[in-house]
């Protein structure tokens, strides 16, 4: 497990760009963490890093949003509202986690059973101050981010 200081958004857009080079279709990046510790903006970096061209928001009203002009497809899950796996399932979320894309899950302990095995689970907390972030990273089996 690594542990990362994040201090600004200058680093959070680093990491983001650091995940999307190194990765492949069918890799899924699982984010947790509180409101406002930096799930959208990490995932923001990320779509900048697969050189998505559409503006990446929150999905946090339609569950997934598809950007698919960047080097890969990037599928972005937002499943707070979610009851469970049960949703997860009637979104046909397969597709998405073993597909030709790149999948970023915000919220992703609330549906932690689905994630597959080699997923890259980033757990993002609070600092000391108002800017500061922790990221770590746990390296799922088969992907090493």
């Amino acid at each position: 497990m690594n542990k990362l200081r994040i201090n600004n958004e200058a680093e959070t857009a680093a990491l983001g760009r650091e995940l999307a080079a190194a990765a492949a279709p069918g890799t899924v990046i699982a984010l947790i963490g509180d409101l406002g510790t930096g799930k959208t903006t990490l995932t923001k970096a990320i779509a900048e890093g697969l050189c998505v061209k559409e503006t990446v928001t929150s999905p946090t009203f339609a569950v997934i949003k598809e950007y698919t002009s960047g080097r890969m497809p990037l599928y972005h899950f937002d499943v707070y509202r979610l009851g469970g796996a049960e949703d997860m399932y009637a979104l046909g979320f397969e597709e998405y986690f073993y597909g030709n894309g790149l999948t970023v899950v915000e919220w992703a302990d609330r549906i932690e059973e689905l994630l597959p095995k080699d997923a890259i689970t980033i757990r993002l907390d609070y600092g000391q101050n108002e800017n500061e972030r922790f990221a770590t990273r746990a390296e799922g089996d088969g992907h090493a981010l």
